[in-house]
């Protein structure tokens, strides 16, 4: 099988990695990497739970190839601690008991992530339609919201 070259900037180390031409960014994050934080759930695009930042832009990794994202910054939930210091959101995550079964928890993370970054202080309507981007399906997402208010007061 033909494998194609690619460079990619992942959690800010630059890896090399041969790819198949059909290999989605998850499989590629999952199984070549061992970054396991994305979930493979519906391979639709529709739940979240594989969502990773792409150049800071929350994307669904099971619709992307590799290879289309040849070159690009790729942040995983892994890349969010700083040593042993879990990210502002993760701790929030933690402290506002916004994890359940944890499958979504990532994605959920990240896609908060994105909107706090381009929007520090961002009003709730706002959390409240950005996290609707991402299923989960164990809570009601009242404690997901109020990790992200808690994050954007500090």
């Amino acid at each position: 099988m033909k494998t194609i070259k690619v460079m990619l900037n992942v959690n800010n180390e630059k890896v090399t990695l041969q790819v198949k031409p059909y290999e989605t960014l998850l499989e590629t994050l999952r199984e070549r990497l061992s970054l396991t934080g994305a979930k493979e759930s519906c391979s639709l695009g529709s739940c979240g739970a594989c969502t990773v930042l792409v150049n800071g832009t929350p994307m669904r990794s099971c619709l992307i190839l590799t290879p289309e994202v040849e070159g690009a910054s790729i942040t995983t939930i892994e890349g969010l601690k700083n040593g042993e210091k879990l990210h502002p959101l993760q701790q929030a995550f933690m402290e506002k008991g916004a994890v359940q079964c944890g499958f979504c928890t990532s994605g959920m993370i990240l896609t908060a992530k994105a909107l706090l970054d381009r929007n520090k202080k961002p009003e709730k309507r706002d959390i409240v339609k950005t996290m609707s981007s991402n299923i989960c399906r164990c809570t009601g997402y009242k404690k997901i919201i109020e990790a992200v208010e808690e994050t954007s007061k500090k």
